[in-house]
């Protein structure tokens, strides 16, 4: 996986917070490295960025000697990003729910579970093995403005599918058909060899969303 988000288009402004919704909160030396500059040029940009309010620093501990200073993204920095015109869908969905009923908006939910199943089997056709399939599913949701990435756990227990932002998450909120359909999809893409279980959910509070997926045992 590549470790490196040089994005030399952007701002630098923008590149420091795509880095903060990627990787999660970071200390300025780091910032920096990850940015190709030095510690007090990223500390600089996260000043003005925390002017706008669109991250925040924090002590952490870090066993002996003094707490490191971390940043991480405020509520208004998240939603920095895009939702997918979250306004609407949730009015959406909570029209189709009240007018139409459960049963429709499941059915609905169903036919575009359909059509992504579609789109990323066409995709993944001729991929072979569950690493190389991870890596093209983490590739497609990428794509998509998921801010996906994939990783061996750190623990040794198989890998990490990791979404660091999620476009759809108004609608996934109001309507947790769609976490579940996705589930299932990811499911269908890794195959039988694999087993998948999400570890991290946003609309439950986390930073992210995230999979544990582990090789089955042969039968």
């Amino acid at each position: 996986m590549d470790e490196s988000f040089p994005q030399p288009a952007l701002p630098v402004s923008e590149r420091v917070l795509n880095v903060l919704k990627r990787r999660g909160p970071q200390q300025s030396a780091e910032l920096g490295a990850c940015l190709g500059t030095t510690s007090e040029a990223a500390r600089q940009q996260l000043k003005k960025l925390e002017a706008e309010g669109l991250v925040a620093a924090e002590n952490v501990p870090q066993g002996v000697g003094r707490p490191a200073r971390v940043w991480r993204l405020t509520a208004l920095g998240h939603r920095h990003f895009p939702d997918a015109h979250a306004d609407m869908t949730v009015d959406l969905i909570r029209i189709i729910r009240g007018t139409l009923g459960e049963p429709t908006l499941d059915l609905l939910i169903r036919a575009r579970e359909a059509e992504t199943r579609e789109s990323y089997a066409r995709a993944l056709a001729g991929v072979t093995g569950l690493e190389a399939r991870l890596a093209k599913l983490a590739e497609l949701r990428d794509r998509e403005g998921y801010f996906a990435e994939w990783a061996r756990a750190e623990d040794g227990d198989g890998w990490l599918l990791i979404e660091n932002h999620c476009p759809i998450c108004a609608a996934a909120t109001a309507c947790q058909g769609f976490c579940r359909s996705e589930l299932e999809i990811f499911r269908e893409m890794l195959g039988d060899a694999a087993s998948i279980e999400r570890v991290e959910h946003v609309p439950s509070g986390a930073r992210r969303c995230a999979y544990r997926v582990r090789e089955r045992a042969a039968a």
